[in-house]
């Protein structure tokens, strides 16, 4: 599972015209799932994206997340996030999880994060949709489940 996550004072997502997701103050996340992931991604990626502490604290340090903020996750379905490039001009998709394993996986994630308790919105899995969010900062930080086993060092 990859996750793009941009701290942003406001975001939206619009499908042909009609809004299906927006949020003020808190998190843009583009999620991307790949052919592996489960359940085991599902509550790492929610609870990397619910206690991220990327918010500032009175002295402006990044001391908060989300949680804590009371701010709200905004959900956009990414399977570009597993663009493989390294032959040619046009990227290959084939490690990005298909469609039938992919959209259960997002909604469990956007599913998860509610039940923490914050305000989840989300996009249309699988459509064309058109993405506005003004980036706060720009704080922006790529998650990577491969890192669940990789030791820190």
């Amino acid at each position: 599972m990859r996750a793009v996550v941009q701290r942003v004072s406001r975001a939206r997502v619009t499908v042909e015209g009609d809004l299906t997701g927006e949020i003020g103050p808190g998190l843009l996340v583009y999620l991307g799932i790949g052919p592996g992931d489960g359940p085991r991604e599902v509550e790492w990626a929610a609870r990397k994206v619910a206690e991220m502490r990327i918010f500032p604290d009175q002295a402006g340090r990044f001391d908060r997340s989300v949680e804590e903020t009371g701010g709200a996750v905004l959900v956009v379905s990414q399977f570009t996030l597993y663009a493989d490039t390294r032959k040619g001009r046009r990227p290959a998709f084939i490690d990005a999880a298909p469609p039938e394993v992919a959209a259960p996986l997002v909604e469990a994630v956007m599913a998860a994060l509610r039940a923490r308790g914050l305000q989840v919105e989300g996009g249309r899995f699988g459509a064309h949709m058109l993405v506005e969010s003004v980036n706060d900062g720009p704080v922006t930080i790529v998650l990577d489940s491969t890192d669940l086993d990789r030791p820190r060092g």
